[in-house]
């Protein structure tokens, strides 16, 4: 049997740890529907967990001790899909690491950061192997943790395919949002890292009608965010929307006019490759993992650069030929991100522990 962490495939509302662990365990139980799986779950997300139907091929388990050593008979390996290991096990263990944006900037308090860096280490020590999510995260683990690169294993997320929904349906919700013409959206958590405070003053260089969306929960420093946005002479052009549903968020890729996402610091940058998938342009940082992830199928800008993002939103909205050229380009390279991809290679580095 395999053991995973499957807890933070629960979370409400879902981050891009909850999409990776929602998607990693669906495509692995499809993957080798030969192989036995044990879904494993913390006390405070156990009960929840039966909401979820589970592959005939996985069974729930808790991941809490004295339960957590009896569940582990029979187990031959245990994969930590957000950077955390349980202690006592004496079998190969994998932890997926997504960023180490706590380690890499202000982008936390202070006592987040300490705690971040603590379970960060602790992990890394209980690990026989660690996947990345991009080569990017994975020389931030080796420098940062001492970790060996020799034992990292870089495995890109994939991207769902998105169901959009019909174009009345659509231009219902985004009416009901406030959005009255065309708009650039901006996907992710109110946060720092997010670089949203650049983006609100790029977007007011723009001038125009266009209008900007915000669809996100709150985040480190929100309310910094939220005072520049009430302070901008573009205010009344720029949507908070809250975190929004699958079919809202698919509505939105949709009907944009472009992602703007010139983040300060990403392991990965999933809403880069949702963005692709649903064949919507792209400006996007030229740091952290997003130039890895986007290649030459986006807007590349610095992101301490406010002139140059506010050139970049105005090339994209008035050069028709340049969104058609990011849209395709875009779409085929969606294509190298798949989430049977995915299980496929994680499976590999299975095997790697389990045959040495």
């Amino acid at each position: 049997m395999i053991g995973i962490d499957a807890g933070n495939s629960l979370d409400r509302p879902p981050t891009g740890v909850a999409v990776y662990a929602r998607n990693l365990t669906r495509e692995l139980a499809r993957l080798r529907p030969d192989e036995r799986f044990g879904w494993f779950y913390r006390s405070n997300r156990y009960l929840r967990s039966f909401r979820a139907r589970l592959p005939a091929n996985a069974r729930r388990r808790l991941l809490e001790a004295p339960a957590m050593h009896l569940s582990a008979r029979g187990l031959r390996l245990f994969h930590g899909l957000n950077q955390r290991l349980p202690a006592g096990l004496a079998i190969p263990r994998v932890a997926t690491f997504h960023d180490l944006f706590a380690l890499s900037g202000e982008y936390a308090t202070p006592d987040f950061q300490a705690r971040f860096a603590g379970l960060a280490r602790e992990t890394a020590e209980r690990a026989d192997h660690i996947i990345a999510v991009s080569g990017h995260t994975a020389r931030q683990v080796a420098e940062r943790l001492e970790f060996p690169i020799a034992r990292i294993t870089v495995v890109h997320h994939g991207a769902e395919p998105l169901d959009i929904p019909p174009r009345a349906w659509r231009a219902a919700a985004l009416k009901s949002l406030g959005v009255s013409g065309p708009f650039l959206l901006h996907l992710g958590a109110l946060q720092v890292r997010k670089n949203l405070g650049r983006i609100v003053e790029a977007f007011e260089l723009v001038g125009g009608s266009t209008q900007l969306v915000l669809a996100g929960s709150g985040g480190f420093g929100a309310r910094g965010i939220l005072d520049r946005i009430r302070a901008s002479r573009a205010r009344n052009r720029i949507l908070l929307v809250g975190h929004v549903d699958d079919e809202v968020r698919a509505s939105l890729y949709a009907e944009a006019e472009a992602l703007v996402f010139p983040s300060l610091e990403e392991g990965f940058g999933l809403p880069v490759v949702e963005a692709f998938a649903a064949g919507l342009p792209v400006i996007t940082s030229n740091v952290s993992a997003l130039p890895e992830v986007a290649g030459d199928a986006a807007v590349l800008v610095d992101p301490n650069d406010t002139e140059e993002i506010a050139v970049a939103l105005k090339r994209v909205l008035e050069d028709s030929a340049l969104r058609s050229a990011l849209r395709r380009k875009g779409l085929a390279r969606a294509e190298r991100f798949t989430w049977q991809r995915c299980a496929q290679e994680t499976w590999q580095v299975y095997e790697l522990l389990l045959d040495a």
